[in-house]
């Protein structure tokens, strides 16, 4: 195995952890993020229609050191893409379009009829959605394509993408994916104006997709107006395992969910110690994988027994869960983002091309929320329709109850239909 930057093994001792002491690792206090997009959100809400335009256009000047500005987007074939780049964007844009449509053929209208009447549910689309997509060193294309094409197969009519970047690969995939609007605009500033409205564009109705600390703080601050995905926070992945084949692919997964973010971490855990200190042999014969231990980003724990990893698993919720241990099967386990089974699901096949999507929740909020998904951008909407018989029977225990909680207008409403 030829990782780069190579050290002696024996120059850096890897710690095996217990996993019932580990905990996870506070992220650092957002109350002063949250103080000054707070500031920032008021000044804009604060301005009527027109000066609310200028505020926006001055928060980007000063922040991004741009105007906002509208791209109309181009078919996809028409930017100046290499035929392979063009190729694999196709591709997984394929994979996740298949998911999506998977996903939504069982999202089925169902009424059901009795006595009373007959009564269901339907699913209708959100109107209007902002997809962000950050800007930064390289173009994520994988964010374009996992936040907007499930909201187009979803039915969303209006589809704004965002980014502070304007690379031609973001178009691109902006376009591939079915935006109706591009916006280059960024921070907690884009937030606002999806939000709140800017120039000829509308306030939405739902803004998903990842950003920096303070487009996350802008997305929590203004859920009172618009739906939100998940409030980010930094990568994670939790391996479960007790033998493995090949110990390099697993190194590789670890290392790349921890180059997401500064504050990412990749754990392993098992109850094989032999295992352990095979694994933490080859990350000491490696600089770079050494840096990423010596900053926690890259953590060894030790279990004493199988139903310990799995309490383990389950009390920490991981955003991405990676199962190599054939004692564990996949139902035992309950609490996670997505789960990747067996040594090839590379988690970062679902980082990008894989279909499922890779928008989850993380730091254990994977124990009451789901990632991004179709279902994400639709409304469950009950009906009920009464039958004659129905309005009189629900009529008596309807006024009955109503009395008790001593709303008069309410049995009132009833007992004229008795």
């Amino acid at each position: 195995m030829n990782w780069g930057r190579v050290m002696p093994a024996k120059s850096f001792p890897v710690e095996f952890k217990n996993c019932m002491q580990w905990q996870r690792p506070g992220i650092e206090d957002s109350h002063k993020t949250l103080q000054l997009v707070q500031q920032l959100l008021s000044e804009i809400e604060a301005c009527d229609v027109e000066q609310k335009d200028i505020k926006i256009t001055q928060l980007s000047e000063q922040f991004d050191g741009f105007k906002p500005k509208k791209i109309v987007l181009k078919p996809f074939d028409e930017y100046d893409l290499s035929d392979e780049l063009k190729g694999a964007i196709k591709q997984a844009a394929g994979r996740i379009e298949k998911f999506c449509q998977f996903q939504k053929a069982q999202l089925v209208e169902q009424s059901y009829q009795d006595e009373a009447g007959v009564f269901g549910f339907s699913y209708k689309p959100i109107q209007r959605i902002a997809a962000y997509i950050p800007g930064g060193r390289f173009p994520l294309i994988s964010t374009a394509l996992m936040t907007l094409i499930p909201a187009q197969v979803s039915g969303c009519e209006e589809r704004i993408a965002c980014s502070p970047s304007d690379h031609p690969a973001i178009l691109a995939a902006a376009s591939l994916a079915g935006a109706t609007d591009f916006i280059r605009i960024g921070g907690a500033q884009a937030i606002g104006a999806m939000a709140l409205g800017y120039q000829d564009l509308k306030p939405v109705h739902m803004i998903v997709g990842p950003g920096n600390q303070y487009v996350n703080a802008a997305k929590q601050l203004l859920q009172n107006r618009v739906a939100i995905d998940v409030a980010a926070g930094p990568s994670e992945l939790l391996i479960l395992a007790n033998k493995i084949e090949n110990i390099e692919w697993i190194i590789a997964d670890m290392a790349a969910q921890a180059e997401h973010d500064p504050q990412a971490v990749s754990l392993l855990l098992t109850d094989n110690q032999q295992l352990l200190k095979t694994v933490a042999e080859q990350l000491a014969d490696n600089g770079e994988l050494q840096e990423l231990v010596e900053r926690q980003q890259i953590i060894l724990l030790q279990a004493d027994n199988v139903q310990q990893m799995i309490e383990f698993s389950e009390r920490y919720a991981a955003e991405h869960l990676l199962l190599i241990d054939r004692r564990i099967e996949p139902p035992q386990l309950k609490h996670y983002g997505s789960l990747f089974i067996g040594e090839n699901s590379a988690v970062a096949f679902g980082d990008y091309c894989a279909g499922p999507n890779h928008t989850l929740p993380t730091l254990a909020t994977a124990n009451r929320s789901s990632g991004l998904s179709v279902l994400s951008f639709l409304k469950q909407q009950s009906f009920q329709q009464v039958s004659d018989v129905g309005r009189a029977q629900l009529a008596w225990t309807g006024q009955i109850l109503a009395q008790a909680e001593q709303l008069v207008w309410h049995k009132r409403s009833m007992q004229v239909r008795s």
